[in-house]
């Protein structure tokens, strides 16, 4: 903290006296990055689970019946989701609440290594309870994926 004269007398200039922004202030709101899943859900992987149950299998019971066409809709779905995240730095979802997937350190998108280590940590996370709640118990807002990918969703107006 500066001494109120040493301002005044130009001692101290207004870019010593700034803070930088913290993760805890960049982390998007939790509420958008469930509006933006829901949303890649509904326009990514909905027609992934139509084309498959309906074009390439016989119907919802031949579906249900396959625990590898579950897995395989699932595999299909994460290679979107990481190539977009390492081509765009954004899914659909994600760009319709103008939010971006970045690297916390360098505030770049996202490497194709991480990319995969983020989506794989969110099948985990999905799967069990804990993973759910997770951000809700962080100041950072932090979900599971993003502390082991070392990620941060924020929003694009505060990416600069």
């Amino acid at each position: 903290m500066s001494r109120w004269r040493d301002t005044k007398k130009g001692k101290i200039t207004n870019q010593q006296t700034t803070i930088s922004s913290s993760t805890q202030d960049l982390n998007a709101p939790i509420a958008q990055r469930l509006k933006a899943f829901i949303v890649d859900m509904f326009l990514i992987m909905m027609p992934i689970m139509y084309i498959t149950t309906y074009l390439i299998m016989d119907g919802k019971d031949d579906f249900q019946s396959s625990e590898m066409a579950r897995w395989i809709t699932s595999f299909v779905y994460g290679a979107i989701i990481v190539l977009f995240w390492k081509i765009k730095g954004q899914t659909p979802g994600l760009k319709a609440y103008n939010l971006v997937v970045v690297d916390q350190n360098t505030k770049n998108k996202l490497t194709f290594t991480k990319s995969i280590i983020r989506y794989i940590i969110f099948i985990i996370s999905a799967m069990s309870i804990i993973g759910w709640f997770v951000p809700f118990f962080r100041k950072d807002k932090a979900t599971l994926q993003d502390m082991v990918a070392n990620s941060i969703v924020v929003s694009q107006d505060s990416k600069e």
